[in-house]
């Protein structure tokens, strides 16, 4: 760091700006179906099934070549969650939320209705609720169920309304996916209900949510609107596919872009977060020999806070790329200037200027308090962090000097708080940082 200068009784000190990679809450590169530190998948496959067991020992596998991650993103079906009527396994979510905690991750969580290899709950399709489609019918060996009867929104409903009272507002749960109908929740399909029901489907989980972060899926306008209107942001699915072999259809060139456009949705991530997830993994864009810099060049025009790669391995040639991406993704925070006087009197006021660059693609989504300690005092600053777009912010404030300081000479620290912690929780991109998280900045005599 730089060392302060003097000038008329004002200390300016311009912190030396780093370029790490930096794990912060809320963003990044996510793990998926697992947590930070476990083996990851091999070659290009995946699993949909989220765990119902946990405690894999990641010192184990410490060998692992992945990025670091402060969200772990699991998703489950209905039947894992409710295999009987009314009876909910909760502690599958229970103890993916302590794992999470133990892996300094925080749980981002989708309950998924069924896909063509999961079906529903066996006790929803014997409870007389209608089917959508025939055994006879081209998909007639996976049971897809009407949402149009009123039992789909009956039993998903109780569901989601449960999940939200046992988890809204949880401190470890980064957000929530918007899941309605249709394989996977995603909400699209040859059976979609009727809009008014799509939009109940959706509504609920503003219902059973109203603390936490939501996510609405990509893939429907309509329903992408609504839920974006609601207050919710966007997810989708299928980044990275520049057009499989064999395919003429391509979700980066012919559908995502226009369809963002065509919504009106351009602007929804200045306040609410954008998730990506990869079409395949990045071992298979290499093997199809897709060009990276496109995929990742958008994943920045689309302002995205969280990725998930499918806990894959990223291809050795491409992890010089990833860390560029990693430091452009999600908020990055840089204290350009502290400006306040070198000495200040017990019961004063006192001006605290600061100059903050978020060098990111978005802001933060949480509220975290900006905060000034001298010596072991913690003042906090009033100004919303959430406004922080990318690029310059200012800061400031006119502090009481605590009376309860004794006269001295005294460290300066800034940190952006947990308000539930009241502890340092944000890395920024300054050099000074100590063991506690408090950054170092400067010093200040107290009379």
């Amino acid at each position: 760091m730089a060392p302060p200068v003097l000038s008329a009784q004002t200390t300016i000190v311009r912190p030396t700006e780093i370029d790490d990679v930096l794990v912060n809450p809320g963003m990044g590169i996510e793990t998926f179906q697992r947590f930070q530190g476990q083996p990851l998948n091999e070659g290009v496959r995946w699993s949909e099934v989220g765990p119902e067991a946990t405690g894999v020992d990641a010192s184990a596998a410490a060998h692992v070549d992945f990025p670091a991650s402060s969200v772990a993103y699991l998703r489950w079906f209905w039947s894992q969650l409710e295999p009987r009527r009314g009876v909910y396994r909760w502690s599958i979510i229970d103890d993916a939320l302590a794992e999470a905690r133990r892996y300094g991750q925080r749980l981002a969580i989708r309950i998924m209705p069924y896909d063509d290899k999961h079906p529903m709950p066996d006790w929803y399709l014997r409870s007389g609720a209608k089917r959508a489609n025939a055994p006879t019918d081209k998909d007639g060996a996976i049971w897809s169920p009407d949402a149009n009867d009123p039992l789909y929104f009956r039993y998903w409903s109780a569901l989601i309304l449960e999940a939200g009272r046992h988890y809204d507002g949880h401190p470890d749960l980064n957000h929530v996916d918007v899941s309605t109908v249709g394989y996977w929740g995603e909400g699209w399909g040859p059976y979609l209900p009727e809009w008014p029901v799509q939009q109940q489907l959706i509504e609920l989980y503003f219902k059973a949510f109203p603390r936490t972060l939501l996510l609405m899926n990509f893939d429907a306008l309509p329903a992408l609107q609504y839920g974006v209107k609601l207050g919710g942001g966007w997810r989708l699915d299928c980044w990275g596919d520049m057009g499989a072999p064999g395919r003429s259809f391509a979700h980066m060139k012919d559908f995502y872009p226009q369809q963002l456009a065509r919504g009106g949705l351009q602007d929804v991530w200045q306040t609410r977060p954008v998730a990506l997830e990869t079409c395949w993994v990045p071992e298979q864009w290499r093997q199809w020999n897709f060009p990276l810099k496109p995929i990742l060049d958008q994943a920045l025009r689309w302002h995205a806070s969280t990725i998930n790669i499918k806990s894959s391995r990223i291809p050795a040639d491409w992890k010089t790329a990833f860390d560029a991406f990693q430091k452009q993704i999600g908020y990055r925070f840089v204290l350009k200037k502290l400006e306040y006087p070198s000495q200040v009197t017990r019961g004063s006021m006192a001006a605290v200027n600061m100059w903050w660059f978020n060098g990111g693609v978005a802001p933060i989504y949480r509220s975290y308090s900006l905060a000034l300690a001298i010596g072991d005092t913690v003042i906090a600053l009033d100004t919303d962090i959430r406004r922080w777009l990318p690029g310059d912010a200012v800061c400031e404030n006119t502090i009481a000097v605590p009376r309860e300081l004794a006269p001295g000479r005294y460290p300066v620290r800034v940190g952006l708080l947990d308000p539930a912690t009241r502890r340092p929780a944000i890395q920024l991109a300054i050099a000074g940082r100590q063991t506690d998280g408090w950054y170092q900045v400067g010093e200040i005599v107290v009379y």
